[in-house]
């Protein structure tokens, strides 16, 4: 006999939406019956101020907890970013469902981007103090306008409808909202068909984690039912099919730093964590008790980096280009750059792609053909943050960058049903690289080269004196380890992108690092 069961939710488009696709993936996965009772909630009705500027907290929770309490429901499905640290002690997490994106996206208008370069201020549209700390701080480096002096953060409630509406009523030059919602919306046909109307016109940006982090959760949804019930645990079963264990260990990081910071809807900081092969990858930045915060570091849950110790400050490779040594500040005392390899542009290359991928500042030369005002048919994603500032710096509308994290975060971002919605039949990637690139996405077209000096013996005995290798690429690594063989069983180091998984593939011990800073931490430790 089928069991019936009732979920408690909110009444919102978006509430709606998550629920009934909870319920639905539970019919399918039990044969049992689930019916979605609706249940309105202060946050729900608190429209006209921001919540962190109001007394109380559980805004957003405290009517289904009452409702599950009381057994008017049996279950009830949260955003998980809205549970507070403390639950009521009758009240369990049965599940925490797989989180495909937890990013925040920037909505605007195409003829907005049109006028940036007339514009001094930009006015972004957003709910919490964490979005409209680091865009104030940050965004303005993200804008291509060589005129906007100032980003302006005003105060955004209400539903993701109401939003983006208030966008397109040109109540703001842009506004911020959550991907993970917005992409759930889209993942059902009939808030699809909603979005679509609102959304003509418009195009995006998705802000990195790096530079703005999410709120802790974003993107989970919490399933909650009684600690004890009268059926053995049956319900508790069935909603355990729905969880998600590398979500899990993802959102309970977040969510301990999140109450480590003191928590609250008052938070300044983003606090994002991903999980990469056997690590985990922490973002926190914002503002906490007049603190800045900006924590990158890579977590190393199963000892595997273990870093060797040195009884002398051990001699280092950055694999930066010598001419760079000046503007790279750091208090290290015994540095060697890259003295053997150059980098030359590949000239009169043309590219089709719908989507291009800019993987470095040697690939912009290729992009004189693109109309930088106009052509919204392209969509231009960066490699690593730096690459999408200075493409900013050029002019270009740039839609999204891989965040040092490798190939595989741009085909998450190719694969969103919501960026689809932009996107149409414009699918066709092209990546603009050098031309020993390779790629699993799509192919390379190949923009700039390599080209090698001489090694004279000088150089090669300052490479012989070093302890530690951090290479910026795989194919800088086989030209030196080529050139000087003896260095290969030395200490190397890199990113934790598509470098790192060449070198793993090669079976070097590689030690990875989540960036550059974090590596630089890491020498100032063993100074």
């Amino acid at each position: 006999m089928r069991a019936h069961y009732k979920i408690g939710t909110r009444g919102s488009l978006l509430a709606l939406t998550q629920c009934t696709q909870v319920k639905e993936e539970l019919e399918r996965l039990t044969g049992d019956v689930f019916e979605l009772e609706i249940i309105k909630t202060q946050g729900d009705l608190i429209t006209n101020a921001p919540l962190w500027q109001l007394d109380g907290k559980d805004f957003f929770t405290r009517e289904l907890d009452h409702a599950l309490i009381e057994g008017k429901v049996d279950l009830v499905v949260h955003s998980y970013k809205d549970l507070g640290s403390v639950r009521p002690e009758e009240i369990q997490i049965a599940a925490i469902t797989k989180r495909s994106y937890a990013h925040d996206v920037l909505l605007i208008k195409k003829e907005t981007i049109l006028k940036l370069n007339e514009m001094k201020v930009f006015k972004i549209g957003t709910s919490s103090p964490r979005r409209m700390t680091n865009l104030k701080n940050h965004f303005k480096n993200y804008l291509p306008s060589h005129s906007i002096e100032e980003v302006e953060t005003v105060v955004l409630r209400g539903n993701v409808n109401t939003r983006v509406q208030k966008l397109c009523d040109d109540e703001f030059d842009a506004v911020v909202l959550a991907l993970p919602g917005l992409e759930r919306l889209a993942s059902s046909e009939k808030s699809k068909l909603e979005l679509e109307k609102l959304i003509d016109g418009l195009t995006f940006m998705v802000l990195p984690q790096t530079e703005f982090p999410s709120a802790a959760a974003q993107g989970a949804l919490a399933i909650e039912c009684l600690q004890k019930r009268t059926d053995n645990g049956a319900l508790l079963e069935k909603l355990s099919k729905m969880n998600d264990q590398i979500t899990r260990e993802e959102v309970s990081r977040e969510r301990k730093a999140f109450a480590a910071y003191g928590g609250g809807c008052h938070l300044a900081v983003g606090i994002h964590v991903e999980k990469r092969g056997d690590f985990f990858c922490h973002f926190h930045r914002g503002l906490h008790e007049e603190n800045t915060i900006h924590l990158q570091t890579l977590e190393d849950p199963n000892s595997l980096r273990n870093l060797p110790e040195f009884l002398a400050p051990p001699k280092v490779f950055i694999g930066l280009a010598d001419k760079k040594k000046e503007k790279y500040k750091i208090n290290y005392p015994k540095l060697t750059f890259d003295k053997l390899v150059t980098k030359h542009v590949v000239p009169g290359k043309t590219f089709f792609g719908d989507h291009l991928y800019i993987t470095s500042k040697y690939c912009f030369h290729a992009l004189d053909s693109i109309n930088k005002n106009h052509d919204f048919k392209k969509f231009i994603f960066a490699a690593g943050t730096k690459t999408m500032r200075d493409l900013s710096t050029l002019g270009f509308w740039v839609h999204g960058t891989s965040d040092s994290l490798g190939e595989e975060e741009l085909k998450r971002l190719r694969d969103s049903k919501f960026l689809n919605m932009f996107y149409g039949n414009n699918t066709a990637l092209e990546i603009l690289s050098h031309d020993k690139s390779s790629s699993s996405l799509a192919d390379v077209t190949p923009v700039y080269t390599h080209l090698l000096n001489d090694l004279n013996e000088d150089y090669k005995n300052d490479l012989l004196e070093c302890d530690i290798f951090y290479w910026t690429s795989f194919t800088q690594y086989t030209f030196f380890v080529n050139l000087v063989p003896e260095i290969k069983n030395k200490f190397h180091a890199c990113g934790i992108g598509k470098t790192y998984q060449q070198l793993k593939k090669e079976n070097v011990k590689i030690l990875p690092f989540l960036s550059m800073k974090e590596f630089e931490n890491y020498l100032q430790s063993i100074n």
